[in-house]
């Protein structure tokens, strides 16, 4: 198991599928674990595999809850602030996130 991370802190994960056009990495954030902010190095797609509930601070420091579906998708851009992630559910979660090289 390897450690992903955007910015100081890191979350549990492996690496799924890696070669030169594509990283896929398993992420999983334990209940209270916490995903600090950071700038995305790629193009990303987010794959949530279980149900989750997460705080999303911003650099302003606003604060949202979000939640989302097992088999939702999401898509950042290259150079994007990725926001302070924590999540506030009862059980951890997992996600897929691939990295577009």
């Amino acid at each position: 198991m390897a450690v992903w991370s955007l910015g100081a802190a890191s979350l549990p994960s492996k690496v799924k599928l890696e070669n030169a056009r594509v990283r896929v990495t398993e992420v999983v954030a334990a209940a209270g674990s916490a995903r600090e902010r950071g700038v995305r190095e790629t193009d990303q797609v987010i794959v949530f595999l279980d149900d989750c509930r997460y705080e999303r601070t911003d650099a302003t420091g606003d604060k949202t809850v979000r939640e989302r579906k097992s088999g939702d998708v999401i898509w950042h851009n290259k150079g994007e602030e990725a926001p302070l992630l924590v999540n506030v559910g009862t059980a951890p979660y997992r996600t897929l996130v691939i990295d577009l090289k």
